[in-house]
C-alpha cells in the first residue's frame, strides 16, 4: 500500500512534468510555424490529439457523457481546441516564444478572474490589486518590447489568455463530474467533425518543402502540449495536493525560456528575467489570497476541485485558486 507521503512525492514528480512538458508549447509551436500555417497547425495538432483520445475512450469503453455537460464540453472544444492555439499561433509568428513566456504567464490569474466571475466568489482586496499589477506588468513589457506600442503578436497573445481562462474555467467545472484526463479526451473528440476537415482543407500543398524540426514541433504540441501534459498535470494535482503542485506552475515561464535558448536560439535578456520574476510573484500573491468560501453549490475548476455539483456536498478539500498551464 502506498503511503500519503510516497504518493505526495509522486503527485509533485508528475505536476513537474505536466508543467514541463506545458512550459515547451511556445517554443515548440514557434518552431512550427515557421513553415507550417497557424491554422493549419491548429487544425492538425487537434486532429492527432483527438484521434488519440478517440481511440483510448474506446479501448478503455469510456460512456457518452452525460447530455447536461454537452454546453460546458462545447464551450470548452471552442476555446481550448481552436481558439487558444491559433490565436497562440498566430502569436508565435510574430514574438519569440520566450516573450510569449512572459505574456502567457498571466494566465492563471485570467483563469481565477473567469472562475470568480461563474462561482461568485468575494476575493479579497489584495487579489484584485495583484491581479491588477499583474496585468500592468505584462502590458508594460509588451509595450517596452513594442517600442512604446503593442505589436499585432502581443494582441493574439492577449487573445489568446482570454480564451484559455474561459475554456479552463469551463473545463475545471467539468471534472467534478468526470476525471481531468476523460474531459480534455472528449473536448478533442467532440471537436473532430470540424477539425478533420479543416485540416484537409490547410494541409499544406507540398509537404515535402516542410523540414523535419516544425513537424517535430508539430507532433509536441498536438501529442504533448494537447493531450499527454494534461494527463500527468492532473495526476498531480489529483495526487500531491492542489495547494502544493499548483505552485510548480510558477515555474513555467522559465522553463519556456530555457527551452527556447536551447531550442530556438533565443537570447534571454535580464529584463525579460526581470519581468517574468515579477508577473510569478503577483501570480503567487492573488494565489494565496483568492477566497476560500465558495459556496456549497458551486461547481469548481480543475485544479481547485473541492465541491462537486448541490447536495449531498462531499467533504471539504484544500481550495487553491486554478494554476492551468497553458496548452
Amino acid at each position: 500500500m502506498t503511503s500519503p507521503s510516497s504518493r505526495e512525492r509522486l503527485g509533485l514528480l508528475l505536476g513537474f512534468v505536466g508543467m514541463v512538458t506545458f512550459g515547451g508549447t511556445l517554443p515548440a509551436t514557434r518552431i512550427a510555424v515557421s513553415q507550417i500555417d497557424p491554422i493549419a497547425l491548429t487544425s492538425l495538432r487537434t486532429v492527432i490529439a483527438g484521434l488519440c483520445s478517440l481511440v483510448l475512450l474506446i479501448v478503455l469503453r469510456r460512456k457518452l457523457p452525460p447530455r447536461a455537460l454537452w454546453p460546458q464540453l462545447v464551450v470548452t472544444m471552442i476555446c481550448v481546441a481552436f481558439l487558444f492555439p491559433l490565436l497562440m499561433s498566430l502569436g508565435m509568428q510574430r514574438v519569440d516564444a520566450s516573450h510569449g513566456g512572459v505574456v502567457l504567464g498571466v494566465l492563471p490569474i485570467a483563469t481565477a478572474l473567469v472562475a470568480v466571475a461563474i462561482t461568485h466568489e468575494r476575493p479579497r482586496p489584495l487579489f484584485w490589486i495583484a491581479s491588477v499589477a499583474g496585468a500592468a506588468l505584462v502590458i508594460t513589457f509588451a509595450l517596452r518590447q513594442g517600442g512604446g506600442a503593442l505589436a499585432a503578436g502581443d494582441l493574439f497573445l492577449f487573445a489568446s489568455v482570454a480564451v484559455a481562462a474561459i475554456g479552463y474555467a469551463f473545463s475545471g467545472r467539468l471534472t467534478s463530474q468526470m476525471p481531468g484526463w476523460e474531459v480534455i479526451s472528449w473536448v478533442l473528440v467532440i471537436a473532430l467533425p470540424l477539425s478533420i476537415p479543416a485540416a484537409a482543407l490547410t494541409m499544406p500543398a507540398d509537404i515535402s518543402h516542410i523540414a523535419l524540426k516544425p513537424w517535430l514541433g508539430l507532433l509536441y504540441v498536438a501529442l504533448f502540449s494537447q493531450w499527454i501534459g494534461f494527463f500527468a498535470w492532473n495526476a498531480g494535482l489529483a495526487m500531491g495536493g492542489i495547494a502544493r503542485v499548483s505552485q510548480i506552475q510558477l515555474l513555467q515561464p522559465f522553463v519556456t525560456f530555457a527551452l527556447a535558448a536551447l531550442f530556438n536560439d533565443e537570447t534571454i535578456t535580464l529584463q525579460i528575467m526581470l519581468f517574468a520574476a515579477a508577473v510569478v510573484a503577483t501570480v503567487a500573491i492573488s494565489t494565496r489570497t483568492r477566497a476560500k468560501t465558495l459556496p456549497l453549490e458551486t461547481l469548481p475548476l480543475e485544479t481547485a476541485p473541492p465541491k462537486a455539483a448541490p447536495s449531498p456536498s462531499p467533504p471539504q478539500r484544500d481550495r487553491e485558486p486554478p494554476q492551468l498551464a497553458a496548452s
